[in-house]
């Protein structure tokens, strides 16, 4: 019997609640369900928004709470919390102090998954480290399952993978509060302040990413970035062994910078994996997403394998995706960038480019501090769109930095998003790109950071 059969027949004579029937949380309440389960789904939206959905759910036995009250009287045996909730709701903590157990769908599967687990956590360049990770691995001629934070949830999955497969996954902060258990193979690309809207202290944001290695066994090894001084400390508390990658530093161990290209020194000597004129993507940030997932991979992909793939790979859509020319004008999409850090990183991407730039800013407030990403912002654009929630507190930090003169860069505030871009267009000239790249996340106008690229680039493609 597989694990995850026998953890559902463990459940029958308990109540079960899942908060949340979003895309994470769906396939687990039908797996529960479909085992014959008792199970209360909670969800903060009205039932109108997910008629159809909650019709399918009642239909095969589940009992629902939906609305502004959907987590009153919380009491249930397991209580399964989609990522967006706290574990420090009150009426979660509540349920906890009475007896409640507390998990997730990402913690059930690695409870019950059975082949090895890579994971990638950090404030910045999870996505494009995890999805190089997967493309060497797929490359490699492994079975890959890629989830978590992107792709889809690997939980209906586990029954079908066998140990000699590979599962890649990323994991937010969110994912991993709550998490007790560590991925076999762990990569922590960076720490900055983010999120601080969920997590309120850095403290808690940076616990909650220390679950990815905490629980970490003999053989198991986790990958941090040397170039991150935050990350040094965390190191100490790390239990298994320890591989540091550094883009500024020649490391006596680990993988570092010589020559041009990307080398890895480890117990069995010193060698080359990447020449960097390989690497199609722009940006130093992904020559570092590139060092984190080749020491990820060490001992499981050759070396020509990532020469191949970095060959071919271009990118993830909305990190600095290039989308048209447009009489002499290039546009961007990084919508990724939802946080300082992420735009500053999008910004020196661009340090050798010729041309101006004019960038395309703010969005929702998640509680971060704009005024060292307002230096870069002084040194690297000439026109500065704002809009959204956020606005106004970048244009104070810009005003406020240290080396701003009035008119460096220029600052137009404009009412809403489409309005922003069209006054990018209307303002650059041939040589110049525009970039979307909003250091916010996008709550205040759309649904995801992925809603907000897609409909930039519906804009300019209409242009």
């Amino acid at each position: 019997m597989s694990a995850i059969q026998e953890y559902l027949d463990s459940l029958h004579e308990k109540t079960i609640t899942v908060i949340g029937m979003g895309v994470s949380n769906t396939p687990l309440i039908r797996m529960l369900l479909r085992a014959g389960l008792k199970v209360t789904v909670r969800d903060k939206a009205p039932r109108e928004r997910s008629e159809e959905l909650a019709g399918e759910l009642e239909s095969l036995g589940a009992t629902l709470i939906l609305g502004k009250d959907y987590l009153e009287d919380l009491h249930e045996d397991l209580i399964f919390r989609t990522p967006g909730l706290s574990p420090n709701t009150p009426q979660v903590k509540a349920a906890v102090e009475q007896g409640s157990e507390l998990t997730s769908e990402m913690e059930l599967f690695f409870r019950t998954c059975p082949c090895r687990i890579l994971a990638v956590t950090g404030s910045d360049g999870k996505t494009t480290t995890t999805t190089i990770i997967t493309e060497f691995l797929k490359a490699a001629g492994y079975n890959v399952y890629v989830g978590g934070n992107i792709g889809k949830p690997l939980l209906p999955d586990v029954g079908d993978m066998e140990p000699e497969d590979l599962a890649v996954l990323e994991l937010s902060s969110f994912q991993l509060m709550t998490m007790e258990q560590s991925p076999n193979i762990s990569v922590f690309t960076n720490l900055a302040p983010n999120h601080l809207d969920y997590h309120h202290t850095m403290e808690e944001y940076t616990q909650a990413k220390t679950n990815i290695f905490r629980h970490q066994g003999e053989g198991d090894r986790v990958i941090f970035n040397w170039d991150c001084e935050r990350l040094h400390p965390l190191a100490e508390l790390a239990p298994a062994g320890v591989v540091w990658f550094s883009r500024q530093e020649r490391l006596e161990q680990g993988v570092y910078l010589r020559d041009g290209a990307i080398w890895l020194t480890n117990t069995q000597g010193s060698r080359e994996v990447l020449p960097l004129d390989r690497i199609r993507i722009p940006g130093v940030h992904n020559i570092e997403n590139y060092m984190a997932a080749i020491a990820a991979v060490d001992g499981l992909v050759p070396d020509p394998v990532v020469r191949e793939v970095a060959d071919k790979f271009q990118g993830v859509e909305h990190r600095i995706e290039k989308v048209r020319e447009l009489d002499g004008v290039t546009y961007y999409n990084d919508s990724i960038g939802t946080s300082p850090s992420r735009t500053a990183a999008c910004l020196h991407a661009f340090a050798e480019a010729p041309g101006d730039m004019i960038l395309i800013a703010g969005g929702y407030d998640k509680q971060i501090p704009f005024t060292n990403l307002a230096l870069d912002i002084v040194d690297r654009v000439q026109v500065l769109v704002l809009n959204g929630a956020t606005a106004q507190a970048i244009r104070k930090a810009v005003e406020q930095a240290e080396t701003y003169r009035p008119g460096h860069p220029e600052i137009v505030m404009t009412e809403g998003f489409d309005q922003a871009v069209k006054e990018a267009r209307r303002r650059a000239k041939s040589g110049d790109y525009v970039v979307l790249s909003p250091a916010c996340a996008a709550f205040d106008q759309f649904k995801n950071f992925v809603e907000r690229g897609k409909h930039f680039k519906d804009l300019v493609q209409n242009f």
